[in-house]
Protein backbone atom coordinates (compact mmCIF):
# COMPACT_ATOMS: atom_id res chain seq x y z
CA UNK A 1 0.00 0.00 0.00
CA UNK A 2 0.96 3.77 0.61
CA UNK A 3 3.49 5.40 2.36
CA UNK A 4 3.21 8.31 4.66
CA UNK A 5 6.01 10.45 5.06
CA UNK A 6 6.35 12.39 8.36
CA UNK A 7 4.26 16.15 7.82
CA UNK A 8 6.33 18.25 9.63
CA UNK A 9 3.69 20.74 11.41
CA UNK A 10 5.58 23.63 12.53
CA UNK A 11 3.41 26.05 13.55
CA UNK A 12 4.52 29.65 13.54
CA UNK A 13 2.51 32.88 13.71
CA UNK A 14 4.11 34.45 10.69
CA UNK A 15 4.11 31.21 8.77
CA UNK A 16 2.43 27.74 8.59
CA UNK A 17 4.96 25.44 6.30
CA UNK A 18 3.62 22.54 4.70
CA UNK A 19 6.57 19.53 4.31
CA UNK A 20 7.12 19.01 0.45
CA UNK A 21 7.71 15.54 1.48
CA UNK A 22 4.57 15.07 2.35
CA UNK A 23 2.73 12.03 0.16
CA UNK A 24 -1.44 11.51 -0.61
CA UNK A 25 -2.19 8.89 -3.07
CA UNK A 26 -4.18 9.23 -5.82
CA UNK A 27 -8.00 9.31 -5.62
CA UNK A 28 -7.99 6.35 -7.23
CA UNK A 29 -5.54 4.71 -5.50
CA UNK A 30 -7.27 5.49 -2.51
CA UNK A 31 -10.68 4.54 -3.43
CA UNK A 32 -9.28 0.77 -4.28
CA UNK A 33 -9.13 0.39 -0.31
CA UNK A 34 -12.41 1.79 1.54
CA UNK A 35 -11.50 0.58 4.95
CA UNK A 36 -12.05 3.72 6.70
CA UNK A 37 -15.59 4.26 5.27
CA UNK A 38 -17.89 1.76 7.67
CA UNK A 39 -16.18 3.45 10.52
CA UNK A 40 -16.86 7.17 9.25
CA UNK A 41 -19.48 8.44 11.43
CA UNK A 42 -21.15 11.23 8.86
CA UNK A 43 -20.93 8.37 5.95
CA UNK A 44 -23.19 6.59 8.50
CA UNK A 45 -25.63 9.59 8.32
CA UNK A 46 -25.65 10.29 4.52
CA UNK A 47 -24.89 7.35 3.08
CA UNK A 48 -22.62 9.22 -0.04
CA UNK A 49 -19.20 8.97 -0.90
CA UNK A 50 -18.64 12.53 -0.46
CA UNK A 51 -18.74 11.80 2.86
CA UNK A 52 -16.14 9.55 3.22
CA UNK A 53 -12.59 10.20 4.83
CA UNK A 54 -11.40 8.97 1.57
CA UNK A 55 -13.01 11.91 -0.79
CA UNK A 56 -11.77 14.07 2.00
CA UNK A 57 -8.19 13.38 1.82
CA UNK A 58 -8.96 13.48 -2.13
CA UNK A 59 -9.85 17.59 -1.47
CA UNK A 60 -7.03 17.39 1.15
CA UNK A 61 -4.55 16.71 -1.64
CA UNK A 62 -5.58 19.36 -4.16
CA UNK A 63 -5.84 22.18 -0.86
CA UNK A 64 -2.04 21.11 0.39
CA UNK A 65 0.04 19.32 -2.45
CA UNK A 66 -1.43 20.01 -5.66
CA UNK A 67 -2.36 23.92 -4.96
CA UNK A 68 -5.97 23.39 -6.87
CA UNK A 69 -9.04 25.15 -5.95
CA UNK A 70 -11.91 23.58 -4.51
CA UNK A 71 -15.47 23.86 -5.20
CA UNK A 72 -17.76 24.78 -2.10
CA UNK A 73 -19.11 21.68 -2.21
CA UNK A 74 -15.52 20.09 -1.25
CA UNK A 75 -15.24 22.27 1.43
CA UNK A 76 -18.72 21.74 2.76
CA UNK A 77 -18.36 18.09 2.72
CA UNK A 78 -14.51 18.37 4.22
CA UNK A 79 -15.52 20.44 7.36
CA UNK A 80 -18.79 17.91 8.00
CA UNK A 81 -15.81 15.63 9.39
CA UNK A 82 -16.32 15.27 13.19
CA UNK A 83 -12.33 14.70 13.19
CA UNK A 84 -13.03 11.44 15.42
CA UNK A 85 -9.81 10.04 13.48
CA UNK A 86 -11.83 6.36 13.31
CA UNK A 87 -10.00 6.18 9.91
CA UNK A 88 -6.50 6.72 11.08
CA UNK A 89 -7.02 3.43 13.19
CA UNK A 90 -8.56 1.61 10.05
CA UNK A 91 -5.98 2.72 7.56
CA UNK A 92 -3.44 0.61 6.22
CA UNK A 93 -1.13 3.42 5.67
CA UNK A 94 -1.20 4.98 8.88
CA UNK A 95 -2.19 8.16 7.56
CA UNK A 96 -1.94 10.86 9.35
CA UNK A 97 -5.56 12.34 8.63
CA UNK A 98 -6.20 14.64 12.18
CA UNK A 99 -2.77 16.35 11.37
CA UNK A 100 -3.63 17.01 7.64
CA UNK A 101 -7.11 17.88 8.81
CA UNK A 102 -5.50 20.99 11.13
CA UNK A 103 -3.33 21.43 8.09
CA UNK A 104 -5.98 22.42 5.90
CA UNK A 105 -7.56 24.59 8.30
CA UNK A 106 -4.67 26.52 8.78
CA UNK A 107 -4.30 26.92 5.23
CA UNK A 108 -7.75 27.72 4.68
CA UNK A 109 -7.63 30.73 7.38
CA UNK A 110 -11.79 30.53 7.73
CA UNK A 111 -12.83 33.73 8.53
CA UNK A 112 -14.24 33.63 12.42
CA UNK A 113 -17.29 36.05 13.11
CA UNK A 114 -17.74 38.19 16.15
CA UNK A 115 -19.34 35.79 18.47
CA UNK A 116 -16.45 32.93 17.48
CA UNK A 117 -13.66 35.67 18.15
CA UNK A 118 -15.51 36.53 21.66
CA UNK A 119 -15.60 32.62 22.23
CA UNK A 120 -11.93 31.98 21.17
CA UNK A 121 -11.18 35.41 23.58
CA UNK A 122 -12.74 33.40 26.90
CA UNK A 123 -11.16 30.40 25.87
CA UNK A 124 -7.82 31.59 25.96
CA UNK A 125 -7.91 33.89 28.57
CA UNK A 126 -8.83 32.85 32.20
CA UNK A 127 -9.62 36.09 33.82
CA UNK A 128 -11.90 37.39 31.56
CA UNK A 129 -13.75 33.70 31.87
CA UNK A 130 -13.57 34.08 35.86
CA UNK A 131 -15.25 37.87 35.62
CA UNK A 132 -17.76 36.14 33.05
CA UNK A 133 -18.76 33.00 35.35
CA UNK A 134 -21.05 35.24 37.89
CA UNK A 135 -22.99 36.57 34.99
CA UNK A 136 -24.05 32.78 33.57
CA UNK A 137 -24.61 31.74 36.78
CA UNK A 138 -27.21 34.97 37.90
CA UNK A 139 -28.80 34.25 34.43
CA UNK A 140 -29.61 30.44 34.78
CA UNK A 141 -30.71 30.93 38.89
CA UNK A 142 -32.66 33.98 37.51
CA UNK A 143 -35.76 32.10 35.89
CA UNK A 144 -34.83 34.14 32.70
CA UNK A 145 -33.69 30.95 30.65
CA UNK A 146 -37.28 30.00 29.12
CA UNK A 147 -38.36 33.49 28.03
CA UNK A 148 -34.88 33.88 26.52
CA UNK A 149 -35.29 30.76 25.00
CA UNK A 150 -38.99 31.40 23.94
CA UNK A 151 -38.52 34.47 22.72
CA UNK A 152 -36.00 32.97 19.48
CA UNK A 153 -33.39 35.67 20.52
CA UNK A 154 -30.14 33.02 20.94
CA UNK A 155 -31.63 31.54 17.44
CA UNK A 156 -30.92 35.26 15.63
CA UNK A 157 -27.79 35.48 17.38
CA UNK A 158 -26.56 31.94 16.68
CA UNK A 159 -26.27 31.41 20.58
CA UNK A 160 -28.97 28.63 20.95
CA UNK A 161 -26.73 25.62 21.01
CA UNK A 162 -24.55 26.66 22.70
CA UNK A 163 -27.24 28.36 25.97
CA UNK A 164 -28.78 24.88 25.44
CA UNK A 165 -25.55 23.44 26.92
CA UNK A 166 -24.98 25.48 29.62
CA UNK A 167 -25.32 24.47 32.81
CA UNK A 168 -24.49 26.36 36.51
CA UNK A 169 -20.50 26.71 36.60
CA UNK A 170 -19.01 26.66 39.78
CA UNK A 171 -17.09 30.03 40.69
CA UNK A 172 -14.90 29.26 43.51
CA UNK A 173 -11.50 28.66 42.15
CA UNK A 174 -9.62 25.20 42.64
CA UNK A 175 -7.13 25.34 45.53
CA UNK A 176 -3.16 25.87 44.31
CA UNK A 177 -2.73 21.81 46.44
CA UNK A 178 -4.33 19.32 47.76
CA UNK A 179 -1.90 16.94 49.67
CA UNK A 180 -2.31 13.21 50.30
CA UNK A 181 -4.23 11.26 52.62
CA UNK A 182 -1.74 9.61 54.82
CA UNK A 183 1.73 8.70 53.67
CA UNK A 184 2.45 10.44 50.74
CA UNK A 185 3.92 8.49 47.80
CA UNK A 186 4.52 11.47 45.22
CA UNK A 187 3.61 14.78 43.68
CA UNK A 188 1.51 14.74 40.38
CA UNK A 189 -0.09 18.32 38.58
CA UNK A 190 -3.70 18.26 37.09
CA UNK A 191 -4.46 19.88 34.22
CA UNK A 192 -7.73 21.48 34.73
CA UNK A 193 -8.66 22.28 30.72
CA UNK A 194 -10.44 25.53 30.72
CA UNK A 195 -14.06 25.82 30.43
CA UNK A 196 -14.29 22.41 32.49
CA UNK A 197 -12.39 24.17 35.22
CA UNK A 198 -16.00 26.05 35.50
CA UNK A 199 -18.36 23.51 34.36
CA UNK A 200 -16.85 19.89 35.19
CA UNK A 201 -16.29 20.56 38.92
CA UNK A 202 -17.57 17.48 39.85
CA UNK A 203 -15.04 15.39 37.69
CA UNK A 204 -11.78 17.53 38.74
CA UNK A 205 -13.01 16.80 42.20
CA UNK A 206 -13.15 13.56 42.20
CA UNK A 207 -9.84 13.37 40.63
CA UNK A 208 -8.27 15.08 43.39
CA UNK A 209 -10.08 12.73 45.54
CA UNK A 210 -8.86 9.45 44.14
CA UNK A 211 -5.34 10.92 43.88
CA UNK A 212 -5.16 12.32 47.41
CA UNK A 213 -6.41 8.78 48.73
CA UNK A 214 -4.00 6.92 47.07
CA UNK A 215 -1.19 8.97 48.25
CA UNK A 216 -0.40 11.89 46.06
CA UNK A 217 -0.09 15.58 46.85
CA UNK A 218 -1.95 17.36 43.93
CA UNK A 219 -0.81 20.64 42.37
CA UNK A 220 -3.17 22.77 40.06
CA UNK A 221 -1.02 25.19 38.24
CA UNK A 222 -2.94 28.86 38.08
CA UNK A 223 -1.13 29.88 35.36
CA UNK A 224 -1.96 26.79 32.57
CA UNK A 225 -4.30 27.51 29.82
CA UNK A 226 -6.36 25.98 27.35
CA UNK A 227 -4.82 23.09 25.33
CA UNK A 228 -5.38 24.43 22.19
CA UNK A 229 -7.46 21.97 20.95
CA UNK A 230 -10.18 23.96 19.97
CA UNK A 231 -8.35 26.63 18.07
CA UNK A 232 -6.28 24.47 15.89
CA UNK A 233 -9.10 22.33 14.70
CA UNK A 234 -10.89 25.18 13.94
CA UNK A 235 -7.61 26.97 12.05
CA UNK A 236 -6.41 29.35 14.93
CA UNK A 237 -3.24 29.66 16.13
CA UNK A 238 -2.83 27.48 19.17
CA UNK A 239 0.83 27.99 19.41
CA UNK A 240 0.76 30.94 22.06
CA UNK A 241 -1.46 28.41 23.94
CA UNK A 242 0.88 25.40 23.84
CA UNK A 243 4.22 27.22 24.45
CA UNK A 244 2.25 28.51 27.84
CA UNK A 245 1.64 24.67 29.06
CA UNK A 246 5.07 23.51 28.11
CA UNK A 247 6.93 26.16 30.12
CA UNK A 248 4.10 25.86 33.35
CA UNK A 249 4.69 22.52 33.35
CA UNK A 250 8.20 21.60 32.27
CA UNK A 251 9.21 23.83 34.74
CA UNK A 252 7.63 21.56 38.13
CA UNK A 253 8.91 18.94 40.32
CA UNK A 254 6.23 16.63 39.45
CA UNK A 255 6.27 12.57 38.84
CA UNK A 256 3.51 13.59 36.55
CA UNK A 257 1.11 15.80 34.77
CA UNK A 258 -2.24 14.35 34.64
CA UNK A 259 -5.76 14.90 32.29
CA UNK A 260 -8.96 13.68 33.13
CA UNK A 261 -10.63 14.63 29.70
CA UNK A 262 -9.49 12.43 26.80
CA UNK A 263 -9.76 15.09 24.21
CA UNK A 264 -7.46 17.63 26.23
CA UNK A 265 -5.47 14.82 26.59
CA UNK A 266 -5.04 13.82 22.81
CA UNK A 267 -4.33 17.37 22.06
CA UNK A 268 -1.43 17.46 24.97
CA UNK A 269 -0.53 13.78 23.58
CA UNK A 270 0.46 15.45 20.40
CA UNK A 271 3.00 18.59 21.98
CA UNK A 272 6.15 18.19 19.88
CA UNK A 273 8.24 17.81 23.42
CA UNK A 274 9.38 15.20 25.01
CA UNK A 275 10.19 16.40 28.34
CA UNK A 276 6.40 17.04 28.95
CA UNK A 277 4.96 14.10 27.07
CA UNK A 278 7.67 11.59 29.32
CA UNK A 279 5.24 12.93 32.34
CA UNK A 280 2.13 13.03 30.83
CA UNK A 281 -0.83 10.51 31.79
CA UNK A 282 -4.32 10.11 31.33
CA UNK A 283 -5.98 9.64 34.90
CA UNK A 284 -7.79 6.26 34.24
CA UNK A 285 -3.89 5.16 33.23
CA UNK A 286 -2.15 6.51 36.00
CA UNK A 287 -4.91 5.17 39.06
CA UNK A 288 -4.88 1.66 37.36
CA UNK A 289 -1.00 1.62 38.00
CA UNK A 290 -0.93 3.20 40.90
CA UNK A 291 -3.57 1.76 42.84
CA UNK A 292 -2.63 1.60 46.30
CA UNK A 293 -3.92 -2.24 47.92
CA UNK A 294 -5.63 -0.07 51.15
CA UNK A 295 -8.17 1.82 49.03
CA UNK A 296 -11.38 0.13 49.33
CA UNK A 297 -14.65 0.84 47.71
CA UNK A 298 -18.23 0.25 48.39
CA UNK A 299 -20.54 -2.54 47.01
CA UNK A 300 -22.50 -1.27 44.25
CA UNK A 301 -25.79 -3.02 42.38
CA UNK A 302 -25.78 -0.63 39.60
CA UNK A 303 -25.40 -1.32 35.71
CA UNK A 304 -23.39 0.73 34.20
CA UNK A 305 -22.19 0.82 30.13
CA UNK A 306 -19.08 2.92 29.40
CA UNK A 307 -19.15 4.89 25.98
CA UNK A 308 -15.30 5.30 24.42
CA UNK A 309 -14.72 8.31 23.25
CA UNK A 310 -13.22 8.43 20.40
CA UNK A 311 -10.20 10.83 21.30
CA UNK A 312 -9.61 7.83 23.62
CA UNK A 313 -10.52 4.83 21.23
CA UNK A 314 -8.55 6.17 18.33
CA UNK A 315 -5.65 8.23 19.46
CA UNK A 316 -4.93 7.40 23.14
CA UNK A 317 -6.01 4.01 22.80
CA UNK A 318 -6.17 3.32 26.73
CA UNK A 319 -10.00 2.58 26.75
CA UNK A 320 -9.77 -0.46 28.81
CA UNK A 321 -8.12 1.21 31.46
CA UNK A 322 -11.64 2.66 32.42
CA UNK A 323 -13.12 -1.32 32.71
CA UNK A 324 -10.51 -2.00 34.61
CA UNK A 325 -10.79 0.65 36.83
CA UNK A 326 -14.53 0.30 37.42
CA UNK A 327 -14.87 -3.52 38.07
CA UNK A 328 -12.71 -2.74 41.31
CA UNK A 329 -16.01 -2.15 43.01
CA UNK A 330 -17.82 -4.76 43.68
CA UNK A 331 -20.90 -6.07 42.28
CA UNK A 332 -20.36 -3.64 39.84
CA UNK A 333 -22.24 -4.34 36.26
CA UNK A 334 -20.56 -3.74 33.44
CA UNK A 335 -21.54 -3.29 29.92
CA UNK A 336 -19.81 -2.09 27.00
CA UNK A 337 -21.87 -0.31 24.44
CA UNK A 338 -22.84 -1.65 21.03
CA UNK A 339 -21.17 0.40 17.96
CA UNK A 340 -18.86 2.13 20.48
CA UNK A 341 -16.41 2.65 17.64
CA UNK A 342 -19.33 5.28 15.95
CA UNK A 343 -19.09 8.78 17.25
CA UNK A 344 -21.40 10.36 19.52
CA UNK A 345 -21.21 13.76 18.06
CA UNK A 346 -19.80 15.79 20.47
CA UNK A 347 -16.27 16.49 18.75
CA UNK A 348 -15.40 19.47 20.51
CA UNK A 349 -16.45 21.99 19.30
CA UNK A 350 -18.59 20.25 16.15
CA UNK A 351 -22.04 20.15 18.31
CA UNK A 352 -21.54 23.93 18.22
CA UNK A 353 -20.63 24.26 14.64
CA UNK A 354 -22.76 21.40 13.46
CA UNK A 355 -25.74 21.23 15.58
CA UNK A 356 -28.31 18.95 13.15
CA UNK A 357 -24.85 16.42 12.39
CA UNK A 358 -24.32 16.22 16.02
CA UNK A 359 -27.72 15.83 17.22
CA UNK A 360 -28.29 12.90 14.60
CA UNK A 361 -25.23 11.02 15.82
CA UNK A 362 -26.05 11.90 19.23
CA UNK A 363 -30.05 10.36 18.61
CA UNK A 364 -28.00 7.07 17.37
CA UNK A 365 -25.83 6.74 20.60
CA UNK A 366 -29.11 7.53 22.83
CA UNK A 367 -30.63 4.90 21.60
CA UNK A 368 -28.30 2.04 21.75
CA UNK A 369 -27.88 3.42 25.08
CA UNK A 370 -31.58 3.58 25.75
CA UNK A 371 -31.53 -0.34 24.69
CA UNK A 372 -28.87 -1.48 26.51
CA UNK A 373 -31.39 -0.85 29.74
CA UNK A 374 -28.41 0.50 32.11
CA UNK A 375 -28.85 2.72 35.29
CA UNK A 376 -25.94 4.84 34.34
CA UNK A 377 -23.34 5.65 31.38
CA UNK A 378 -19.63 6.63 32.18
CA UNK A 379 -17.37 8.70 29.50
CA UNK A 380 -14.19 9.97 29.83
CA UNK A 381 -14.28 12.68 27.72
CA UNK A 382 -16.29 16.01 29.09
CA UNK A 383 -17.54 16.88 25.36
CA UNK A 384 -19.33 13.55 25.06
CA UNK A 385 -20.68 13.99 28.86
CA UNK A 386 -22.58 17.61 28.27
CA UNK A 387 -23.56 16.19 24.71
CA UNK A 388 -24.76 13.20 25.40
CA UNK A 389 -26.58 13.82 28.93
CA UNK A 390 -30.49 13.97 28.68
CA UNK A 391 -33.57 12.99 31.31
CA UNK A 392 -33.36 9.91 29.88
CA UNK A 393 -29.55 9.59 29.59
CA UNK A 394 -27.40 10.26 32.54
CA UNK A 395 -24.00 10.56 32.00
CA UNK A 396 -20.63 11.26 34.38
CA UNK A 397 -16.90 10.58 33.83
CA UNK A 398 -16.19 7.35 35.61
CA UNK A 399 -14.20 9.09 37.87
CA UNK A 400 -17.17 10.42 39.34
CA UNK A 401 -18.44 6.93 40.48
CA UNK A 402 -15.32 5.18 41.49
CA UNK A 403 -15.13 8.63 43.86
CA UNK A 404 -18.83 8.03 45.48
CA UNK A 405 -18.00 4.53 46.17
CA UNK A 406 -15.00 4.92 48.09
CA UNK A 407 -15.20 3.62 51.67
CA UNK A 408 -13.45 6.66 54.09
Amino acid sequence: MFDFMDLDFNENESELAVSSALYIPEAGECMRCGQCVSGCPTFRLFQIDEETPRRRIRTISKILIEHLPVSENELTHLNNCVQCRACEISCPSQMRYGELFDQVQATLQKPVNHLGKLAFHFIENKKQRAWLMPFLKGYLKSGLQKPFQSSGIFEKLGLANAEGLLSEPTLKPLAENYPATGVSRGNVALFTGCIAESFDRKTLLAAIKLLNTNGYNVQIQKKQSCCGAIHQHNGQFASHLIENNLSVFNSLVVDAVIHVATGCGTMLSEYENEEFKLRLFDINDFLLANWSDDVRFSSSNLKVAIHEPCSQRNVLKNQKSVSALLQKIPNLTIETLTDNQICCGSGGSYMLTHPENAACLRDLKQHIIQNAHVDLVVSSNFGCVIHLNSDKTKVVHPLVLLANQLVS
